[in-house]
């Protein structure tokens, strides 16, 4: 793969990562059956995601964990504020899980790439 895909193919991931999460919450609470749903529910959080995105450490290596780590606080810190003021409201146990769920999903991805990396990178002989 070329490195300059590296970027946007992660950003995709990350977009991914939330909508994933977010159709897996409006599933669980028997809310699937609307596409509109689905977006109002992840935008908040996939907003968070493109502002972690314009911080250097996201922009310097995308697919690390140390970025996953920004763009997790990005999502869930904009992403919980967002729903907080479109709602009014805010449980704790949603912001559990939200963030234990994103975490799974944006680090999750990154971890599996540095793992299928480090296999394929070429080994070096040691005495």
């Amino acid at each position: 793969m070329h490195p300059s895909r590296i970027p946007a193919l992660a950003f995709v991931a990350d977009l991914v990562a939330v909508v994933v999460f977010a159709a897996l919450g409006r599933l669980s609470h028997a809310e699937a059956d609307s596409v509109l749903g689905l977006l109002g529910t992840a935008l908040p959080f996939a907003l968070g995601v493109a502002v972690a995105r314009a911080t250097p450490w996201v922009r310097s290596a995308p697919a690390s964990l140390r970025a996953g780590a920004v763009v997790l606080a990005g999502a869930v810190v904009v992403g919980l504020v967002l729903r907080l003021g479109f709602l009014g409201r805010l449980p704790l146990s949603f912001a559990v899980v939200a963030t234990i769920s994103l975490a799974v999903l944006l680090l999750g991805w990154r971890g599996i790439s540095a793992a299928v990396a480090r296999m394929r990178a070429p080994r070096t002989p040691t005495r």
